[in-house]
């Protein structure tokens, strides 16, 4: 069911749009469906996860099921609660609250709990330990409110989980989780070259003017004051090496600088982290948001059962999600889909 989405992916990410959006569920039908076909995975996990209770809400979880010959990096003193055998193949030297991460591969099919690295260079030097160690994919169960796993520096591609947890309002899980997809998968950049970015220049923002100029913004002044300014008249697009976010976007919407055609552009959609008011205020101006690396999101999965004591209807969910994106839509423990 979902093995057909991350053909050739090598690293994966699943993100909730909130706790208990299915995140768990929808690891444990990945790792069965590439068991059976014999793919050797690497597991971890930005917070703990395997727990038969969630600690934050106090409502029941799944656990996590793998078998022999998955690679596990998780802190030490979950090994006391999985019970796999194991062999210590690696110890990361990174710490955490609950020990040092470690790389361990399971001699044994078994539960386990994971709490990994938080930070996103431990992550992304994780994934290229994991396939040192014979990992076919890696697969780090995270969070939206960390979207930086989904940066293809992280991972090659992404799965995103929603549902009825998140809002008791359908149109509120429809239109929250359509927007954040929006804004993983915005398109590429098209104004400036690899050449031009990846060169050393002292300032957060650059500019390509009409005639294909590219210069630095100074930081002394905002977006905002540059491009209302005489000096910067002609310029068609922008280039922000950090986040964009709200503070950053409303005194451009407020200061009057016309904005059709102009493309404003990050390195990927988990840089931009703007409200949905603001992303169509920019829209309505004209303005073309664009990354440098595209994050590939392979696919979203809904979860009809909230934790919280109430269901919506499984089929209508389902349809309206798919009506919505444009990225494959996945009820993983319905028996139509």
């Amino acid at each position: 069911m979902l093995r057909e989405y991350i053909q050739n992916v090598h690293s994966l990410s699943i993100i909730g749009m909130c706790k208990n959006a299915g995140k768990t569920t929808v690891l444990n039908r990945l790792i069965a469906e590439l068991n059976e076909a014999d793919v050797r995975l690497g597991l971890t996990s930005i917070g703990r996860d395997g727990e038969s209770v969630d600690l934050v809400t106090r409502t029941a979880k799944p656990g996590i099921y793998i078998y022999e010959n998955t690679l596990v990096a998780t802190a030490e003193d979950m090994f006391r609660l999985s019970d796999i055998t194991r062999e210590i193949v690696y110890s990361t030297g990174w710490p955490t609250p609950l020990g040092e991460v470690a790389i361990v591969r399971a001699r044994s099919d078994g539960s386990v709990q994971l709490a990994g690295p938080s930070m996103t260079s431990q992550l992304s030097e994780l994934m290229g330990l994991f396939a040192s160690f014979g990992a076919q994919l890696s697969i780090i169960d995270g969070a939206l409110s960390r979207k930086t796993l989904c940066a293809p520096a992280v991972c090659e591609a992404t799965i995103l989980c929603t549902g009825a947890s998140y809002s008791r309002d359908i149109n509120a899980v429809i239109d929250d989780t359509a927007f954040s997809a929006e804004l993983l998968t915005l398109p590429k950049q098209n104004s400036f070259t690899d050449a031009q970015l990846d060169a050393e220049l002292a300032c957060k923002v650059r500019f390509r003017r009409e005639n294909g100029a590219v210069e630095p913004m100074p930081d002394d002044i905002t977006l905002a004051q540059a491009l209302t300014s005489r000096e910067y008249a002609g310029v068609e697009s922008a280039y922000v090496s950090g986040a964009v976010t709200d503070a950053m976007i409303k005194p451009v919407l407020m200061g009057g600088a016309k904005l059709k055609g102009f493309e404003l552009s990050v390195e990927d959609g988990s840089k931009l982290i703007i409200s949905r008011s603001s992303y169509e205020k920019l829209m309505i101006r004209g303005v073309r948001l664009a990354v440098r690396r595209p994050v590939r999101l392979a696919a979203i999965t809904v979860n009809p059962v909230s934790a919280y004591g109430f269901d919506m209807d499984r089929k209508l969910l389902l349809e309206r999600m798919r009506a919505a994106v444009r990225v494959p839509v996945v009820d993983v423990e319905s028996e139509e889909d």
